[in-house]
């Protein structure tokens, strides 16, 4: 009886961590090589960013970005949702790999108390890459998890 008194605290946390293994506040870490130089990949989301910068949202999220910052190595940008009008926080940066670029983009809810986000972060960042094509280049790859970018197993970037 003892050892169980020792054991079950352990045993709950355990359980309790593995369920929740996203970051702790609702953001998203991800990174992308894709097969061009990084100048023309920037130009492409600092475009796509420029397309997207209307408050007509018809059903989706494609609207509502902004960009804050571009010195051609940083992006910082930002995403209002359409329907509750809550503020994410973007920055993408562009690191040379040969012909290839290594991007790495960050967004992160504005809200202090958002855990969850419906991967409303992911899809923020993945919109950007996929709506500036980015995804079609040779060698394009995407890194990330749901342990850096929450909820991203259950993400449905086409929902709205």
């Amino acid at each position: 009886m003892n050892l169980y008194i020792v054991i079950a605290p352990f045993i709950f946390l355990h359980c309790f961590h593995s369920a929740f293994t996203f970051p702790r506040h609702a953001s998203c870490n991800v990174e992308w090589n894709v097969g061009e130089n990084c100048k023309s990949a920037a130009i492409k989301i600092v475009n796509q960013i420029r397309i997207w910068n209307n408050t007509d949202c018809g059903t989706g999220e494609k609207c509502r970005y902004g960009l804050d910052l571009f010195d051609g190595a940083i992006l910082k940008a930002r995403h209002v949702t359409p329907h509750a009008h809550y503020v994410d926080f973007l920055i993408i940066t562009f690191e040379p790999n040969n012909t290839e670029c290594a991007i790495r983009g960050l967004s992160n809810s504005g809200v202090w108390y958002a855990y969850l986000d419906q991967s409303t972060n992911y899809c923020n960042l993945h919109n950007l890459i996929t709506g500036s094509h980015l995804d079609k280049t040779p060698h394009y790859h995407e890194k990330t998890s749901d342990s850096t970018c929450t909820q991203y197993s259950t993400a449905n970037c086409e929902k709205y």
